[in-house]
């Protein structure tokens, strides 16, 4: 089992390559994430965890990381993943979404995502933080936003 991590930091990036794999990679890039091995999680931010602008994680870690991407290869679309963060009395949660919309109307969806969380829960939102990117598509694109969780 791994440790409960302590931190937390929002990511985004875009990229576009000539293999989805490879925009893929290149959005990770773009996003300060992209020689880290990722652990995908789902949605609770656990209690105590504090926000960090930045991540200082060594190159190659296990990194656990909530996220949505989406690759797309419709030239001159517009796609967009957001992260969002909701944190409560005890405990968060992390919510993602990524679609065919633009960064303002995936960061509204995130953000309802979040709220919808607590009320489920009959948790008191204290705050929510987001973030998101978004990309016209040129060859192979992709978006990615995560919540890296470190320690």
């Amino acid at each position: 089992m791994l440790p409960t991590p302590k931190k937390y930091t929002l990511v985004t990036g875009a990229g576009c390559g000539a293999t989805r794999l490879n925009a893929f990679d290149r959005a990770l890039i773009a996003a300060g994430i992209g020689n880290l091995n990722l652990i995908k999680v789902s949605s609770i931010l656990p209690p105590g965890t504090e926000y960090a602008p930045e991540s200082n994680i060594p190159p190659g870690s296990l990194t656990p990381i909530a996220y949505g991407a989406l690759i797309s290869d419709e030239q001159d679309e517009t796609i967009a993943a957001a992260i969002g963060v909701g944190v409560g009395e005890h405990y968060g949660m992390i919510m993602e979404y990524s679609g065919k919309c633009t960064r303002e109307e995936a960061e509204t969806t995130v953000r309802r995502m979040v709220d919808e969380a607590f009320r489920d829960r009959e948790l008191s939102l204290r705050m929510i933080r987001s973030a998101a990117v978004e990309k016209r598509v040129q060859d192979i694109s992709c978006v990615f936003a995560g919540a890296v969780l470190w320690y």
